[in-house]
């Protein structure tokens, strides 16, 4: 019985030691979708155009407005219907001779039309079915109005759809870079500490020669623990950067391809500001507002004139009374109709539509302020990044040659533990804020490209940029 169950005992750790066997041959199985993809900002902006829901719902209701504008071209065109009615008479129709005598008809007269029997004119039930066809000749401009402000609503959706481009590239342009420069920060952070753990190192060592106080050795490991939290702190910034940009392109991990080097063409204010008031889908949505206002106005003063149309009928069935013999088989004819007197409001209507058009204009003329004002306010931001990242560079050389001479300087027992530490942090906020500074810059420049529609073009630049060498 003991060797039994010692047997059974032994079963589970055989199989364990196959599955440790087989589990490299797992993990190369695994789909290549969990590890983390690479991309570089085009590869991320195709994504982003494929699967992002907002877009989508954008380019439906493009898709839904050129459906309904499809449908408004055939307002013109003539209808053409099949009617067919059945009905029940009380009693059916009859022409009865004896009706046409009178008081003063002569006897004779009398009595012969009172011998002709009633004459049938239709059937109790009556079947009746017929072509009808309608076409409008004239309708004083309101087809033609009504079709101008369909052509203009589909130019408003289409609009929409470039300013949620827009909204999702300078989304995209944030979380990318951010990722990036997250990444710099914590490769900046991961350093620093490998600096303080050999200082702190070589702190304890001289420290136990005699050469340094205590208090020098206690200065390096709380410099250190300080620099443990601080990398901590940046591994996990670069954690939320990566959700950040992965939940936004559907996919589960993604290395930002970017060396977050900042070398892009210079910007001329004048050409920006041109091109901005020209192209940006806001102007142009409502200039189609203003646009469907006007339509709008036709539509109403339509109302004042009259209406012309063609109409016909076909009779296709009837029964066979006298009435439906006596019927024409077909007819065709032309209408009009004139309006005198109405009860909708049509002077109001006339109103409502000229002040659209007028708040279109005004809101018009207001956003090319404020876009002015944002591409002003934006190409002096992108300016002073840009100062600021030069000025850091003077900066750059100075903590780098700082910090050389101070770790000459404690290991020959001249410089104190704080100087060293101190001139390790000094190097470490100069290449943070030259980060920052950069990521600034991109923002601004970013800004910039998309207002004045030139996404494309800062996609290609940024290419360019990553192949260049740091």
């Amino acid at each position: 019985m003991q060797k039994m169950l010692k047997k059974h005992q032994q079963q589970p750790h055989v199989s364990v030691r196959k599955l440790y066997l087989l589990l490299p041959f797992f993990i190369l199985l695994l789909p290549s979708f969990s590890q983390a993809q690479s991309m570089d900002l085009n590869q991320a902006w195709s994504q982003l155009l494929k699967v992002s829901d907002t877009l989508q719902a954008e380019q439906q209701s493009v898709k839904r407005a050129q459906a309904k504008n499809d449908a408004t071209q055939d307002l013109g065109l003539p209808s053409l219907s099949l009617n067919a009615n059945y009905t029940h008479l009380s009693d059916p129709l009859e022409f009865e001779a004896s009706s046409l005598s009178s008081e003063g008809s002569p006897a004779l007269v009398a009595g012969i039309l009172q011998q002709i029997p009633n004459l049938a004119l239709s059937e109790q039930d009556i079947f009746h079915a017929s072509l009808q066809a309608m076409w409008p000749i004239y309708t004083g401009g309101k087809i033609t109005a009504a079709q101008a402000i369909s052509d203009a609503i589909v130019q408003e959706k289409e609009q929409q759809l470039q300013l949620a481009k827009h909204k999702l590239f300078l989304q995209l342009v944030d979380r990318y870079y951010a990722l990036a420069v997250s990444e710099a920060l914590e490769s900046t952070q991961k350093k620093l500490l490998s600096s303080l753990q050999k200082h702190a190192h070589h702190a304890q060592k001289l420290e136990e020669h005699g050469q340094i106080a205590k208090v020098e050795r206690l200065n390096a490991d709380m410099a250190l623990a300080n620099a443990k939290l601080q990398y901590n702190n940046s591994v996990r910034q670069v954690e939320m950067a990566n959700i950040a940009l992965t939940r936004l392109l559907h996919i589960t991990k993604i290395n930002a391809v970017s060396d977050f080097v900042v070398s892009f063409d210079p910007l001329s204010l004048p050409n920006l500001l041109s091109i901005t008031l020209s192209e940006h889908p806001a102007l142009k949505l409502l200039k189609a507002k203003e646009a469907q206002a006007k339509s709008l106005i036709a539509v109403e003063n339509s109302s004042y004139r009259p209406s012309v149309f063609l109409y016909a009928n076909y009779t296709l069935y009837d029964d066979d009374s006298i009435i439906s013999e006596m019927a024409p088989e077909w007819l065709v004819g032309v209408g009009l109709k004139v309006p005198l007197f109405s009860r909708d409001g049509r002077s109001g209507k006339v109103q409502a539509a000229k002040s659209a058009q007028l708040q279109a204009r005004y809101t018009l003329a207001q956003t090319k302020q404020d876009l002015s004002l944002l591409v002003e306010h934006t190409y002096r931001q992108l300016l002073q990044a840009q100062e600021e990242m030069q000025s850091l560079q003077a900066s750059m050389s100075l903590a780098q040659e700082n910090k050389r001479l101070r770790d000459i300087a404690f290991r020959q027992g001249l410089s104190t533990s704080l100087e060293k530490v101190d001139a390790e942090l000094k190097l470490s906020a100069v290449i943070t804020q030259q980060l920052l500074a950069k990521y600034r810059y991109i923002q601004a420049y970013a800004r910039l490209m998309s207002t004045s529609g030139q996404i494309n073009l800062f996609i290609a630049n940024s290419l360019l940029t990553e192949e260049k060498p740091s």
